[in-house]
């Protein structure tokens, strides 16, 4: 599991090779370290924008169907992604195919068109996806919850854009944007699963990616973060349901407590035998979903609670919520608890590495993120050593009215109330 080999070629483009025994799959991801922290005001969304337009066709395969036919005819799974540091575009598919999978991927990389028609068709498409997005309080609750954290810089703005933003990109300004940050020292191509020879794959992948462009990259903003006292947003909206965001800010990538902050998230709400679950589920019987998790980003990091809950019972929901945040800070975990989070997360870690494309994002997201790869017996090696003190020292770093944070879509009914419960803290 943990033989992997990277190059990095004059150019600076990373090659990753993670060989799988077993599999008669393959995936090709090629990672470009931008999203929407890069961007500005101005052109908020075109990371994203990009992302969608580089499937409408290339010199070679002219229109979105020449793309995704010859993937779909042997049954190949494909997409792309935007995050705020990255973007990625993928296609996994049986090995006997893994040329195709290669030469697809790298030319939409290499060689899209960006035809003016499809800038113009894309941007009705992306706007139908903000409105998606907006339309559903579940998601867009996440939306305020980064507002609330980050306010009016990269950060805090939706990695979609605006409908505003999304329209006034000109085709130049995706040009610019896309020669600027999609170059070779800004890339990564991880490829995994059962490709045999190591070495024929390396040149392969090199064969086809040999065309990149080197250039210089644009460096983002740094995040800039500022709190004193708890923080509130609320948009009201007549839902049958109050969906809700209740965290606290937290760690970066750099920062050796990440661990201990994933673990502890865990705890409190990431399995169905977590405290959050078992009181506020099942106990209390308030909310059928709800879940807490750690995001951890180079530049910036949050645990958060989210679940979705009756009208009338936000303000009860809020309080239980908090109340387990406070019994973390007071009595930290128990080593039962602290034993059977460690194995959980290493069952889920072998479990998902069972699949190329969570090994290809693992091995990629680490070079490109972090600049170094740990694999996974070393990563096991490290989550082994995270201690009852660690945890409970978290939790009174973390568990602060200064690092709260509250974002709800709902009627509600009495903000009042809730900055009450809130300055309880």
């Amino acid at each position: 599991m943990s033989m992997f080999k990277k190059i990095t070629l004059e150019n600076g483009l990373r090659i990753i090779v993670v060989p799988q025994k077993d599999t008669k799959a393959a995936t090709c991801l090629v990672l470009v370290g931008t999203g929407s922290k890069y961007e500005t005001k101005k052109i908020s969304g075109i990371s994203h924008l990009l992302e969608h337009l580089l499937f409408k066709g290339t010199k070679k395969r002219p229109n979105n169907l020449d793309i995704a036919e010859p993937l779909d005819r042997v049954g190949g799974i494909y997409n792309a992604f935007t995050g705020e540091d990255y973007t990625g575009y993928f296609a996994k598919v049986d090995i006997s195919h893994f040329d195709l999978a290669l030469d697809v991927i790298s030319d939409i990389y290499l060689n899209s068109k960006l035809d003016p028609k499809e800038i113009k068709k894309e941007k009705g498409v992306v706007i139908e996806e903000i409105n998606m997005y907006h339309d559903n309080p579940m998601a867009h609750v996440q939306s305020l919850w980064t507002k609330l954290l980050y306010g009016d810089q990269p950060a805090g703005w939706d990695i979609a854009g605006t409908k505003e933003s999304v329209l006034g990109i000109k085709r130049k300004d995706i040009f610019d944007y896309m020669k600027n940050q999609y170059n070779s020292s800004n890339t990564v191509v991880c490829i995994a699963g059962g490709v045999g020879s190591i070495e024929k794959t390396i040149n392969k992948t090199k064969k086809y990616f040999s065309k990149i462009k080197k250039k210089d990259t644009f460096r983002k903003p740094k995040v800039v973060e500022k709190q004193e006292k708890p923080g509130l947003i609320l948009e009201h909206r007549n839902t049958d349901q109050t969906h809700f965001l209740l965290g606290a800010r937290a760690y970066n990538l750099f920062d050796k407590r990440r661990w201990a902050l994933e673990l502890l998230s865990l705890i409190l709400g990431g399995m169905m035998s977590s405290r959050m679950f078992a009181v506020i589920r099942g106990k209390l019987g308030l909310c059928y979903y709800i879940k807490t998790a750690a995001s951890i980003d180079p530049d910036a990091g949050f645990l958060v609670t989210s679940a979705g809950v009756d009208n009338s019972r936000i303000e009860k929901a809020i309080e239980a919520v908090l109340k387990e945040y406070k019994k973390a800070v007071k009595a930290g975990v128990s080593l039962k608890e602290l034993k059977k989070v460690k194995e959980h997360y290493k069952g889920k870690m072998a479990l998902a590495f069972e699949s190329s494309d969570a090994l290809a994002s693992f091995y990629g997201a680490q070079e490109l993120l972090e600049n170094r790869i740990l694999i996974p017996d070393k990563v096991c090696d490290i989550i082994n050593k995270v201690s009852l003190r660690d945890i409970s020292k978290i939790c009174q770093d973390i568990f602060r009215p200064e690092k709260l944070n509250l974002a709800i879509i709902g009627p509600v009914k009495n903000k009042e109330r809730i900055w009450k419960i809130l300055r309880k803290f």
